[in-house]
């Protein structure tokens, strides 16, 4: 690949842009706001200069509803060797541009698997895509050379390529990504009429699910409505265990001992599902999720504090895994969450210790 067309200069088309140019690809943008593209293209993106012959790869990074329209007219003018969108849902778009009558040959679905809670170009980055998955939903008719450019694509942006079934694809992120956000938003929205007293008390958990709440409502209204009934399948799945969780919370209410054991095994349940379900996501480098030891340590919010404790872990010899940070309410200081194999837990704890770390049970 040496030249590409980037048709929507937001949050995933300026990443792939960027990700493409660094790597040497002549890259041009474009954008129904001008000024978007001229952003991207002042961030190292590409050229906001239309090009002069047919590129390589037309990437279509706008959204859903737009997405088959916008191919429909790159295929038309024959703008490009090969072309793709990078729409979050596929079964719908494939659909509409089936409906139009055009050779789709020349055309593959992807769907890159990151994202950020903000939009637009000056969020992006060219390592967006690093490590993450990116599904491709080729066709029986899809050309071998433009599956080819979309490895490349892929490739050069240093993902990792999944082949699905177009509509396989849509009910899956209907499970995995767009019902998350609806739920992330529903609890954030009961902090909306709070009282202070009780946001005041917002820990590590409610950070945790409410942090998708923020994202662009507009993006995710085009998102959703692209793919309605996957999700709407899976939300009638949580609503009735919601529903059934009420019943056990009422239960627990009773003073009728039977009643109450139902409660407690209504709760059991629902948990432990939850349980199974948390030990099917992948861990690190894709593969079974590990279980890690927690060592939490007391940091105070002074510059250099987290390269110091990474560094006095590494003399530990010890990997850190993954991190998290609780922030204290109203207090200059938190806890780093260092999570480790079981094995260097006490290693780690002894060595920060020694180096005078404040260590929390």
């Amino acid at each position: 690949m040496r030249t590409a067309l980037v048709i929507g200069t937001g949050l995933i088309g300026t990443s792939v842009a960027l990700a493409l140019a660094s790597r040497g690809v002549i890259v041009h943008l474009t954008d129904h706001d001008e000024e978007r593209a001229r952003t991207a293209a002042a961030l190292g993106a590409g050229t906001d200069e239309p090009p002069e012959a047919t590129v390589d790869l037309a990437i279509v990074a706008v959204p859903p509803a737009h997405t088959a329209t916008t191919l429909a007219a790159a295929i038309r003018t024959d703008t490009a060797r090969g072309y793709l969108d990078v729409a979050s849902v596929k079964g719908g778009p494939r659909r509409e541009l089936e409906a139009l009558g055009l050779d789709l040959s020349g055309y593959i679905g992807t769907h890159p698997m990151s994202g950020k809670e903000r939009s637009g170009p000056l969020a992006a980055t060219a390592d967006l895509f690093e490590g993450r998955p990116w599904v491709l939903t080729p066709t029986p008719r899809t050309d071998t050379e433009v599956l080819n450019l979309a490895l490349e694509l892929v490739a050069l942006c240093r993902a990792v390529p999944v082949v699905m079934d177009a509509d396989a694809h849509d009910r899956a992120v209907a499970l995995v990504s767009h019902t998350p956000q609806l739920i992330s938003s529903m609890v954030a929205a009961r902090l909306r009429e709070a009282d202070e007293t009780a946001v005041r008390l917002c820990g590590q958990g409610i950070r945790d699910v409410t942090r998708i709440a923020a994202s662009d409502p507009r993006m995710w209204v085009d998102i959703l409505s692209a793919n309605p009934g996957p999700v709407a399948d899976v939300l009638s799945g949580v609503a009735a265990d919601l529903d059934e969780t009420v019943k056990a919370l009422r239960a627990l209410e009773s003073a009728d001992e039977s009643r109450r054991k139902d409660g407690i095994e209504g709760i059991e349940d629902v948990l432990r599902r939850g349980n199974d379900g948390r030990a099917r996501v992948p861990g690190k480098h894709g593969a079974a999720p590990a279980s890690y030891e927690v060592v939490a340590v007391l940091i105070g919010d002074q510059p250099g504090e987290l390269a110091r404790i990474f560094a006095d872990a590494g003399r530990a010899g010890v990997n850190i895994e993954d991190v998290r940070i609780e922030h204290a309410t109203g207090q200059q200081a938190g806890l780093v969450q260092l999570m480790v194999e079981p094995a260097a837990a006490t290693i780690l704890t002894a060595a920060l210790r020694e180096r005078g770390w404040s260590i929390r049970q």
